[in-house]
């Protein structure tokens, strides 16, 4: 979470909260420079970690200020740099977000561990889609271009409610068959 591993002792000390209380195999780290000794420091402690790159949510307030990295050389350099050294310091796999298609083209051609992208196209080795996004529980119109609805959760759950409300009016719930004697 949030502000939980901005040192090495706040780090492992989180981390094996974590691990003790919810057996994960791996643990996410969001990930810049600054954040690399702390990601070598645990690795080093045996924990399994996944090293998130890109646009890190974490770092923002205010979602509608994120933009898609990875469009100048700089930052595609930038982000293979980061890539690399979170392999070299035992990263077992890179969640790519909001980068450019050549971006993550370039950063899983020349890393050896799997990527996995949200926002950062098919040159993933895997996809996330966050599961709120994917069935549109969210109502907020403006969605980031990597969501695709699968369903219309918001729909759906509406529709359910009003059935179940005519229902209750109309007493034909609960019935017999919902009923304790």
């Amino acid at each position: 979470p949030y502000k939980s591993y901005d040192n090495n002792f706040e780090a492992y000390k989180n981390a094996r909260i974590l691990i003790n209380h919810c057996k994960p195999d791996l643990i996410k780290l969001e990930i810049n420079r600054k954040k690399l000794s702390i990601l070598k420091y645990l690795v080093s402690k045996n924990i399994n970690l996944i090293s998130h790159i890109g646009v890190t949510p974490q770092s923002y307030k205010n979602f509608n200020k994120i933009k898609i990295l990875g469009k100048t050389n700089k930052e595609k350099k930038n982000l293979l740099y980061l890539a690399k050294a979170c392999e070299k310091y035992g990263a077992v796999a890179i969640l790519l977000e909001c980068i450019t298609s050549e971006a993550a083209k370039l950063i899983t051609e020349n890393i050896s561990i799997p990527t996995i992208g949200i926002g950062a196209s098919k040159y993933c080795d895997g996809q996330i889609l966050v599961f709120d996004d994917l069935i549109n529980l969210n109502t907020i119109s403006k969605k980031p271009k990597f969501v695709k609805k699968y369903m219309n959760f918001n729909k759906i759950a509406s529709n359910a409610v009003k059935k179940y409300n005519r229902d209750v009016k109309l007493k034909k719930f609960p019935s017999i068959k919902f009923t304790y004697n």
